[in-house]
């Protein structure tokens, strides 16, 4: 199929980049020069404009930090809904809000855009390897009509049922990872003030019942202290709100997720919020006094 993928930063460089190795032409558009460049080497086409990747293919597809940004490129000026051809399917593979997507597809539909939203799961890693979780909201007929582009960039492609039920599905699995990665470095600090050596403990706890993805991720990054940007603070902390937002909707009690939220809020006071993800562990650190892993 012609795609044409606007927004190719830590995610959606290697998903673009996946879609292009199988085989389907790309037309691909960031601000970032290098991330353009970078899809180029492998068989894409640089796109100087939203409009240029959007007026010319049968897909659309957006990865961007933030809903407001993922309606400036879909509503506004010079962008999706002004340029698509009718018939264009639009896809957002971004962690949205449903109430978001519900709106941009209101608007794209009295174009003949019809909307799918999209967002992935599985980390930086797993968008290279092409091993990601899909979820998409919308049509079955549009879903089905992109499995071929899904297939490329992803392993687990699911349908969820109507448009923004992905985001909803998205929304809820990062509020579990992000509550599983707080109680992960909540015991490795308990264990280590009360004197366990934290690779033991990394140890135990990796091969007990309190393993999980999210767990294996802090725990290396407290062993390695390595905070580097992969999935930030900011981001999680965004993801986290929508998640916020849409338990007011439903006037749904939540009892760890607000939690969690105060802490990233925390450490996004102390100019942290550009680190990675498992930088949460250092609000137990600061407060114990104690670092867990070893100095650096």
């Amino acid at each position: 199929m012609k795609v044409g993928f606007i927004g190719v930063g830590h995610m959606g460089g290697p998903m673009c980049r996946n879609i292009i190795k199988g085989g389907h032409e790309v037309l691909v558009h960031d601000l970032t020069e290098a991330s353009v460049q970078a899809c180029v080497e492998v068989g894409g086409i640089a796109a100087g404009s939203i409009a240029e990747a959007a007026s010319q293919v049968e897909v659309v597809m957006t990865s961007l930090p933030m809903p407001k940004d993922v309606e400036a490129v879909a509503l506004g000026p010079s962008g999706i809904g002004e340029n698509a051809r009718p018939g264009t399917i639009y896809v957002d593979l971004s962690t949205n809000s449903p109430a978001m997507m519900r709106k941009i597809a209101a608007e794209l539909a009295t174009k003949d855009i019809p909307t799918l939203d999209g967002p992935v799961s599985g980390g930086v890693a797993g968008a290279e390897k092409g091993t990601i979780a899909i979820m998409v909201g919308g049509d079955k007929a549009m879903f089905d009509r992109c499995m071929p582009v899904f297939n490329s960039f992803g392993e687990n492609v699911i349908h969820t049922g109507e448009l923004g039920s992905g985001c909803v599905a998205k929304i809820c699995n990062n509020m579990v990872a992000f509550t599983n990665m707080m109680a992960g470095a909540e015991g490795l600090m308990l264990g280590v003030a009360a004197g366990v050596d934290p690779a033991i403990l990394d140890q135990v706890i990796r091969n007990s019942s309190g393993n999980s993805m999210s767990y294996r991720g802090v725990a290396k990054a407290a062993l390695e202290r390595d905070f580097k940007p992969a999935f930030t603070v900011d981001l999680a902390y965004k993801d986290l709100r929508l998640a916020l937002e849409l338990a007011d909707e439903l006037d749904m009690p939540l009892l760890l997720g607000p939690q969690v939220h105060n802490v990233m809020r925390m450490v996004r006071s102390k100019d942290g919020g550009g680190e990675n993800i498992t930088a949460v562990l250092k609000v137990y650190e600061a407060i114990m006094g104690q670092q867990i892993g070893p100095a650096k």
